[in-house]
């Protein structure tokens, strides 16, 4: 024998019912079948009563429409022949209902006993109906057997009385489906009560435990337990298999699927629950049984939260070493019927917090400073404090008690994310941590745990990009072309969540296309100013995020340190942030290294040439960079291997910005202020307090032809062609090449035009290459060399797109320890 339920929109539309009809009519063994009310009848029935109770008239319209409702749905699905019968059962219950909310009108009151008259009549009708669909049912009242018990205002089940009266129908009964109607009972007094919240849930378990069923099938509306609320985790996915404990654990902490009594029952008789849904009834569902966890299995099974906390604490250093506080605590909120789901307390005892219900709050304060008035009065007790708009999250998982630091690694994920957790709780057993956090985080709680534990396919990196010029373009187009390797072989998706170019910005956290953003650029109407970015990113709000900067903007480079502050990885390609003063290069650094996110601007210097990772690499190792010598402008390096009789200097120069080596304005290249901030930036990461103004500059461009605007400076620059023509004549037949070379030498940092003879190794560099030599206590005869593109959008952009993967790296490795 087998006891189904079915409930919620399972029973909602006459196409639902189809399914339920064909369900247990497929059945191959004798049935219960558990109903609950027509899905949003009971709401509607509650409402009507208040109405009622108002004095509204409009109560009798509300009426009028669970009557429409009724038909409606006898006329939709049961046959012809069957339909005046099955009339003159529910048209005198309908009768009756409107004779109720008469009383109530006219009396004006509606009392807890006469509500649950009121809500009786949902299951009442709807087991009554599907009754007459199922061929060969028979229908049985619930309050005929199953009995509650009055205990704290509430009523519980009497189990005795309950035990007793369903043997004595059930076990002479001879049926093939049998149809009652579940959450509505009877006192010993016999008036109508009802087992409470989730109780046709409960009244299934009931009957599948008293009758040793051989398994309980919940028939819904989802194909199962999932790893987390769906409406949160676009991503989360089905659990096939639970243990009671955990099943347990995800209802007490919000898990809608079924409502934690259901589980006691079936439990002490060990009979198998399974989830199934009515719409799919072909997928497997979830299955909750008693098991042993596999030290292989995942440490968590999936994530639960309540978003309706409220943290109250009792502290006084009057608590410590007293025995018997905690006692008066909870036996006074458990007299007056407020639920504790949460228990946090010091080890030094000074102070118990724990969580209720934001509706039961002030209740609870009331009641507890009543309480312990005495001890607020003398100052034993200094506060009792309640703490709204909180959230509890629950991770559940028998396997945690397998897997060594869970606690650790699971706070550390939330840390890095900029979560607060205010308090917490994990039991002896391991198969629970609960903790309490703010409100506004909980949607990045549940995401990034659900990601960094691996109950997701896949690891998502959210990413912000500002500036979609060359770089910025290159980089999305990369992006979009490497989005399916990523997925096949990290399983990492990167997902662009907000974009923004000179002049307006979109956010949008589902996702934007990396190939056709430029249309949602267009239509949108957000100014991309740096207020509006950056409180578009901050206010977002989301879990693992990287903002990447591919401009060249002071204001945005202004943002990093808040970005930072609030847990916000950044990439930058603009090298104005680390090169600017050295106390500010030094604060983002201590932000991101006190925040644990990352700070990457590899290509402030070299484009996608891996410099400042190897010199990190070389100091972290206990090396000492004692001198660097580079080439680090394509930009100049181009121009001076193109410089020829044929080409001079004025040409290389347009060559150079058409070719898209230079800045949009080539004089930031050749006044060299572009090398004196990568090599400022090398410098500081070799270990040296280094600012821009103690570079010593050897240019070779007069000043007075950086003054003025870009086509000032072209229309003038000409005038230095015949003699740089003379210098580089005189070079060549002397076997010399042109570098603009950056130095730094124990300290001293130094740029300038140089000329180098055929065995320097800067003679060879061809095109836009950069080269680097590190001189280190290690490296110290032979110089360490870097060499390759040093310049182009398409490098450059690929050196970011490292970075933001050298960061997703790290997501990836902590969830692999998870």
């Amino acid at each position: 024998m087998k006891v189904l339920k079915f409930g919620g929109t399972s029973v909602g539309t006459v196409e639902s019912l189809r399914n339920v009809k064909s369900i247990v009519e497929g059945q191959e063994e004798p049935v219960i079948v558990v109903v609950s009310a027509l899905g949003g009848i009971t709401d509607q029935l509650i409402n009507t009563a208040r109405l009622a109770a108002q004095g509204d008239i409009s109560y009798l319209d509300n009426y009028a429409r669970i009557v429409e409702r009724h038909h409606q749905v006898i006329e939709g699905i049961v046959p012809q022949a069957l339909q005046l019968d099955l009339l003159s059962m529910v048209n005198p219950l309908l009768e009756e209902l409107g004779n109720i909310y008469r009383g109530i009108s006219l009396i004006k009151d509606l009392s807890d006993r006469t509500l649950d008259i009121v809500v009786s009549y949902g299951e009442r009708l709807s087991s009554v109906i599907i009754s007459k669909i199922i061929d060969g049912a028979i229908h049985l009242d619930s309050r005929n057997f199953i009995k509650t018990e009055k205990q704290w205002d509430k009523h519980v089940l009497d189990n005795d009385t309950t035990q007793r009266l369903v043997h004595g129908i059930f076990d002479d009964l001879k049926y093939d489906v049998v149809i009652v109607p579940g959450f509505i009972a009877s006192d010993n007094a016999g008036d109508v009560t009802n087992l409470g919240r989730g109780g046709s849930d409960y009244t299934a378990a009931i009957l599948a435990a008293a009758l040793d069923a051989k398994v309980l099938e919940i028939w819904t509306d989802v194909d199962g337990f999932m790893t987390a609320d769906p409406r949160v985790i676009s991503n989360a996915l089905i659990i096939d298999h639970l243990s009671f404990t955990e099943a347990m654990e995800l209802c007490n902490f919000g898990a809608k699927v079924i409502y934690p009594p259901t589980i006691y029952p079936v439990f002490h008789k060990n009979i198998p629950i399974y989830i199934k849904n009515t719409f799919n009834p072909t997928a497997p569902g979830t299955c909750i049984s008693e098991q042993h966890p596999s030290p292989e299995g995942k440490a968590i099974k999936g994530i639960s939260s309540i978003n309706d906390t409220c943290l109250i604490t009792v502290q006084g250093l009057g608590m410590v070493g007293v025995i018997g506080i905690n006692s008066r605590i909870f036996n006074a909120l458990a007299k007056n019927g407020i639920s504790v789901f949460l228990v946090s307390q010091a080890a030094s005892e000074n102070n118990t917090s724990f969580a209720v219900r934001n509706g039961d709050a002030d209740h609870a304060l009331e009641v507890l400073r009543e309480e312990f008035n005495a001890e607020l009065q003398s100052g034993t007790l200094s506060e009792i404090t309640a703490e709204h708009n909180l959230a509890t999250v629950a991770i559940v998982g028998e396997n945690m008690k397998h897997t060594t630091g869970i606690a650790g690694k699971l706070f550390n994920t939330l840390g890095r994310n900029g979560i607060s957790v205010i308090a917490c709780a994990q039991g002896a057993s391991e198969t629970n941590i609960s903790f309490v956090i703010e409100l506004k985080d909980l949607r990045k709680a549940l995401n990034v745990i659900h990601d960094s534990f691996f109950l997701s396919d896949t690891q998502v990196l959210n990413l912000f990009v500002v500036g979609v010029g060359n770089v910025g373009s290159n980089l999305l187009s990369q992006i979009h072309a490497q989005q399916e390797n990523l997925l096949e072989n990290k399983a990492l998706r990167l997902r662009l969540v907000g974009i923004a170019n000179s002049h307006t910005c979109v956010f949008d956290r589902e996702g934007l296309d990396t190939e056709n953003y430029q249309a949602r650029l267009a239509e949108s109407d957000i100014e991309a100013t740096p207020e509006n970015i950056r409180n578009g990113v901050i206010g977002m709000n989301i879990f693992n995020s990287v903002f990447v900067d591919c401009t060249a903007s002071q204001e945005i480079a202004a943002l990093y340190a808040d970005l930072l502050s609030h847990n916000i990885n950044v990439v930058a390609a603009n090298k104005i942030a680390a090169s600017s003063d050295y106390e500010s290069y030094i604060e983002l650094k201590r932000i991101a290294n006190k925040k644990d996110v990352k700070f990457l601007f590899e290509t402030n210097v070299g484009a996608g040439l891996p410099i400042i990772n190897t010199i990190n690499n070389l100091i972290n190792s206990g090396d000492k960079i004692l001198k660097i010598e580079a080439v680090l402008s394509g930009t100049l390096n181009y121009i001076f291997n193109i410089l020829s009789s044929d080409i001079p200097m004025s040409k290389a120069i347009m060559k150079a910005k058409e070719a898209g080596y230079s800045e949009p304005d080539p004089r930031v290249d050749l006044s060299g202020k572009d090398v004196i901030r990568k090599i400022v930036i090398l410098a500081r990461e070799a270990g040296y307090r280094v600012e821009q103004s103690d570079v010593v500059a050897n240019l070779f461009i007069p000043a007075k032809y950086f003054e003025g605007s870009l086509d000032d400076f072209f229309a003038t620059i000409g005038e230095l062609d015949e003699e740089f023509e003379a210098y580089r004549a005189k070079a060549e037949k002397e076997g010399h090449h042109f570098r603009f070379v950056a130095t730094l030498d124990n300290g001293a940092v130094s740029v300038g035009l140089q000329r180098v003879d055929s065995v320097h190794p800067f003679y060879h560099l061809e095109g836009s290459n950069n080269v680097i030599l590190l001189t280190t206590e290690r490296y110290n005869e032979y110089p360490m060399a870097i060499k390759g593109y040093g310049a182009g959008a398409e490098v450059t952009a690929a050196g970011v797109f490292s970075d933001i993967i050298g960061i997703a790296d790290r997501f990836i490795q902590s969830a692999c320890l998870l």
